[in-house]
């Protein structure tokens, strides 16, 4: 590990951790720390690597505190998903973190695998990833699994092969927009696909990564809220004076702002928030939604429960969050988006954009600089702030730079 003190919290998909986790950070954190920064990796990282990632995340932060700081740090250790073998993913490692479904995915895998071109192996296909994700469907579009009338993902309950082809175009158009711009990080397409229906495979590579999104999505927010919000509530009562950071990148952003909802009622522990690539919706802190005002943001006004400012770091050049968050995030709740794939690619309907494209919106008072400016001037003390990190933020999981880990010490108020 590149810092020290540094500790390790981990979580099973409940949001439970080891008995004593509390105490042992509480433990740390009265050792005359000053201030605990705390960074949740994403999914699609096995512990090992989330462990790497967390050191190559937190090296530069040392050279950056001013004197009289006293830091500690803590990785969140969650069961998030792991694909290997690229570019031909192993599809069967998902078995570390859903050992359960494990005869679903062996058929997932061998689907994949064969690629027959026929309409029935798309509508098994289907039936397989509902069974994956606990989706039983009914007439109305709703579901028993998943919960008393809870709006499902449409991509799950529609025609598979029409999601399959859908993905498909969109992989096929970022491909051709990565040969005209560079090289980039997006999601490309596999090669070995024969003609006619076959060719849809690829896009159900793409069906399966969304599938287990979602899965992936519940649990962020559950580990975040059960877990991480009420074991710093312990360590607020342990350690009252310490001051936490929380910070998060793609769908760990999401766990760290859903641990604001978890926090013991009173409980004001968290001095600083800052999302990297956050793999939620921009609207989660509105409170009113500005395509339907009668709803609010899943985390409205929880930005209030943060002592100093929620800086959300977004780059255009994320083709994750920029191309298949928002078509992903499109099917999950308008089925009729099914009809028209060309009216998806391309589409900049804001309803369905990510936090990590293009920031805080319909939040008033919202606070929006250019990397640079945040680098020269440091981040407002309070409130809501989107900072453009294009400049050096080239593809999602671009994050292991020392200008981020700036922006989260001058969020933080620790820097020289």
């Amino acid at each position: 590990m590149s810092v020290e003190p540094y500790r390790e919290i981990t979580f099973d998909k409940e949001g439970d951790g080891p008995a004593g986790q509390p105490a042992a950070l509480a433990a740390l954190a009265r050792q005359g720390l000053t201030d605990l920064v705390v960074f949740a990796h994403g999914w699609n990282s096995s512990p090992a690597g989330a462990t790497r990632l967390c050191s190559d995340f937190f090296a530069p932060f040392p050279g950056l505190l001013a004197p009289g700081v006293e830091a500690g740090y803590a990785g969140v250790i969650w069961p998030s998903m792991m694909f290997t073998g690229e570019p031909v993913p192993d599809y069967r490692a998902l078995v570390t973190v859903l050992p359960e479904k494990e005869p679903v995915l062996d058929r997932l895998t061998e689907l994949l695998a064969t690629a027959p071109a026929d309409e029935a192996a798309f509508a098994e296909f289907g039936a397989l990833l509902r069974e994956l994700t606990d989706v039983a469907a009914d007439g109305d579009g709703r579901a028993g699994a998943a919960g008393p009338r809870e709006q499902l993902p449409a991509f799950l309950v529609a025609d598979p092969l029409a999601v399959c082809a859908l993905f498909t175009e969109a992989l096929e158009a970022d491909a051709g927009a990565a040969e005209d711009s560079g090289p980039n990080e997006g999601l490309g397409p596999a090669e070995g696909f024969g003609p006619g229906l076959g060719r849809y495979w690829k896009g159900a590579r793409e069906v399966l990564r969304q599938a287990t999104y979602y899965v992936m999505k519940k649990r962020a927010g559950r580990v975040g809220e059960s877990g991480l919000g009420p074991l710093l509530g312990e360590v607020a009562r342990a350690a009252p004076r310490v001051r936490v950071h929380l910070v998060g990148h793609s769908m760990g952003a999401r766990l760290v702002a859903y641990a604001l909802r978890g926090l013991p009622p009173g409980a004001r522990p968290v001095a600083s928030v800052t999302l990297l690539q956050g793999a939620f919706s921009h609207y989660a802190f509105a409170t009113r939604l500005p395509h339907d005002p009668g709803r609010a943001g899943a985390l409205r006004d929880l930005q209030n429960r943060v002592r100093g400012p929620v800086v959300a770091c977004y780059s255009r050049h994320d083709t994750a969050l920029g191309v298949f968050y928002p078509l992903a995030s499109r099917l999950a709740g308008d089925a009729a988006s099914l009809a028209g794939a060309a009216g998806l690619l391309g589409s900049d309907d804001p309803r369905w954009a990510a936090i990590g494209h293009d920031g805080v919106q319909a939040v008033p008072g919202t606070v929006v600089r250019p990397l640079a400016a945040v680098l020269r001037d440091g981040v407002p003390v309070s409130g809501c702030v989107s900072v453009d990190t294009a400049d050096v933020v080239r593809s999602h999981s671009d994050i292991c730079r020392a200008e981020l880990a700036r922006v989260v010490v001058s969020a933080a108020r620790t820097g020289r």
